[in-house]
């Protein structure tokens, strides 16, 4: 069976060993992954078309010669060039190449195979490759990327690291990927999906029961991860059971933040949204609201006023804040009350500015007063620039980032981006897939945080409210379409909601 989990390369070698393991034989895995590259294969051309099969030196290759076996013996002409000697393979590969009764041409020939080809299978490196590839391999690369020709990527595109999406050098720019159990992460973080164009999952008889065992908790964002606990308004609630949001205004002249974050906790479901405003800014405010409500706050002492009511159950800050001292003591004075946060745009900022001669960053200050009430749901949504001021300079993939700076933070963290990954503290992560591009708009982000809000309000655990507010933000992005604007997200949330409950 296939599903949302995402195995890294090493997870993937494990689950293939366990299936061994488990009676299934490894001649019969192979068997099955080159009829499901033969089955696309076929899908993307007609049957008489000529493709060109490259083969490498692991078990790819030996997917890829039963692909070209079950091509040949479908009516397709096929070429099939192998970086080394059929005596060079191995294993399964080896015993794969012994059924396959058509020629295998040197790889020289391969250039001018390509130039001619309908369909160019590539299998020359599977997805754990880790170093650049070079001499002959790589000129191959240019051969398939130069000739315009439709190309099938076995596993992962030649070149491409399935566990980080990142190319270890030259890369072949794949039509369609398809890969075998479970996706990768490199299926789904840039640049690793743009360059797998279209990426089919073939269930190749691996039971579903070798998952778990030494993998960490990793899954494609989608409903299934978090509808069990998505809010659904019971007849018998009102709007205090549904929860009480405050958004925190910026000054004067920076308020439409604030309004999209809070309109986006409205559509998002929260019972009542406030906006807290500054004095200066309240006529402003008042102006543009009408079902959400306004109440003015002058610095830290209002605003631990403004939370004194315990029915106010989550707050969130930052979007148009100001970076600042000013937005810093704001933030300490909600996190030292019960309500859940969300810290966005200059709450984040402003927690690492005005570093002094202590040796601990100040922004630990903030990760120390997250931790100090392990209970209260607190979620993070930097974009990468607001990523690295507030974690520094960690390594790895942007899903080990974002491990790490849960982590770190003992936070949920919603490391933004159309590739947006989201991380809790224990370990789980998702990684989102159904942003379009036209949210690169000015706003949307702010509209995201008060989803998050606006789930939290309702209790939806925190990284289950993260998970279906990225998901949610793509999907009324996406219902909408071209010409988006920030304003449009919250009015589409509606008509994605009613889709789901159904």
């Amino acid at each position: 069976m296939t599903g949302p989990e995402l195995l890294t390369t090493d997870e993937m070698s494990r689950a293939d060993k366990l299936a061994v393991e488990a009676g299934v034989p490894s001649l019969t895995l192979m068997e099955n992954a080159g009829r499901a590259v033969a089955r696309e294969a076929m899908r993307m051309a007609a049957a008489g078309s000529r493709a060109v099969v490259l083969c490498g030196p692991g078990n790819n290759g030996g997917d890829a010669f039963v692909a070209a076996r079950l091509l040949a013996e479908a009516g397709y002409t096929v070429s099939v060039s192998c970086l080394v000697t059929r005596d060079a393979l191995k294993g399964d590969a080896a015993v794969m190449a012994s059924r396959w009764n058509g020629p295998t041409q040197p790889y020289s020939g391969a250039p001018a195979a390509i130039a001619r080809a309908d369909l160019v299978i590539d299998a020359l490196f599977g997805a754990g490759l880790k170093r650049a590839i070079h001499g002959t391999a790589a000129d191959l690369v240019a051969a398939v990327n130069g000739s315009g020709t439709p190309v099938l990527a076995v596993d992962v595109p030649s070149g491409l690291d399935g566990s980080t999406g990142q190319p270890t050098g030259p890369v072949v720019q794949a039509t369609r990927t398809v890969t075998f159990f479970r996706r990768k992460p490199g299926h789904l973080l840039l640049p690793g999906r743009a360059l797998c164009g279209e990426t089919i999952l073939a269930d190749i008889g691996i039971p579903a029961s070798v998952l778990g065992v030494g993998q960490q908790p990793t899954s494609a964002n989608a409903p299934a991860l978090w509808i069990a606990s998505l809010p659904v308004p019971r007849i018998e609630g009102h709007k205090f059971t549904r929860g009480h949001v405050i958004v925190i205004s910026g000054p004067a002249h920076r308020t439409g933040a604030a309004r999209l974050g809070a309109r986006g906790a409205l559509r998002a479901g929260a019972g009542l949204v406030t906006i807290a405003s500054p004095p200066d800014a309240m006529a402003e405010n008042a102006a543009h609201l009408t079902a959400i409500m306004l109440e003015p706050f002058d610095g830290p002492r209002g605003l631990a006023q403004v939370l004194a009511d315990p029915r106010r159950n989550v707050l969130l800050i930052g979007p148009g804040a100001g970076v600042g001292i000013a937005t810093r003591l704001l933030t300490q004075v909600a996190l030292d009350h019960d309500a859940a946060c969300v810290l966005d745009a200059d709450a984040l900022t402003s927690a690492t500015i005005d570093q002094d001669d202590d040796e601990v960053p100040v922004v630990h200050h903030l990760f120390a007063q997250i931790k100090e009430n392990p209970e209260r749901p607190v979620a993070l949504t930097p974009h990468e620039g607001e990523f690295k001021r507030v974690f520094g300079d960690l390594t790895g993939s942007k899903l080990d980032r974002a491990r790490a700076a849960a982590r770190t933070s003992g936070a949920v963290v919603i490391l933004k981006g159309p590739d947006t990954v989201i991380a809790a503290p224990d370990g789980r992560a998702a990684i989102n897939e159904n942003a379009p591009p036209w949210l690169a708009t000015a706003g949307s982000g702010d509209v995201l945080a008060g989803i998050v809000t606006g789930l939290l309000a309702q209790g939806m655990p925190a990284f289950e409210a993260a998970c279906a507010a990225v998901w949610l933000h793509g999907a009324a992005a996406t219902l909408h379409g071209p010409g988006l604007i920030a304003e449009d997200l919250p009015e589409a949330l509606p008509r994605v909601l009613a889709a789901l409950l159904r």
